[in-house]
């Protein structure tokens, strides 16, 4: 049984590593499909370190996503902070160094609702991580999206 279906989801936290490409990416995905079937939930996302806090989404990331359709409209990196772990419902690591980071800084009583976002992903059951991005070129950004639709739409209908 998976936290979604032991909890009333009312939260969601996407994270990755600077929180300018793939969870800001996971957040425009999610909180589009979420306002389209009218689902009342809060949804932010955060990185696991404050390098870039309080910066916009990376470009690239961005490009490819309003290319698709979606909006990055105040949207700016934060990093993870310790509110988070009871604030949030669910909270969706991106890859396993993330979780890892996560399940070492979350109080125990709080650890059951970290899980891997690709755990939802429908299409992609080889894929266990988004990979990041930002090193690579605008087809890692395409690829991302590509992961973070199927997730979402996954996570979608885990909760609705």
């Amino acid at each position: 049984m998976t936290v979604t279906q032991k909890l009333k989801v009312r939260s969601v936290l996407f994270v990755c590593l600077g929180n300018i490409c793939r969870s800001p990416t996971a957040h425009a995905v999610f909180r589009q499909l979420a306002g389209e079937v009218r689902l009342p939930i809060e949804i932010d996302s955060a990185g696991t370190a404050g390098y870039h806090k309080g910066a916009g989404p990376d470009r690239r990331a961005k490009a490819a996503g309003v290319k698709r359709g979606y909006d990055f409209s105040k949207l700016a990196a934060r990093p993870v902070v310790a509110d988070d772990f009871e604030k949030f419902d669910l909270i969706l690591a991106m890859d396993k160094a993330n979780y890892s980071d996560l399940m070492s800084d979350c109080p125990p009583e709080y650890q059951h609702k970290i899980q891997l976002f690709l755990n939802f992903a429908e299409r992609y059951p080889e894929e266990d991580e988004v990979p990041d991005p930002y090193y690579g070129g605008a087809q890692g950004f395409e690829y991302v999206l590509d992961l973070v639709e199927d997730a979402s739409n996954g996570l979608l209908k885990q909760i609705s």
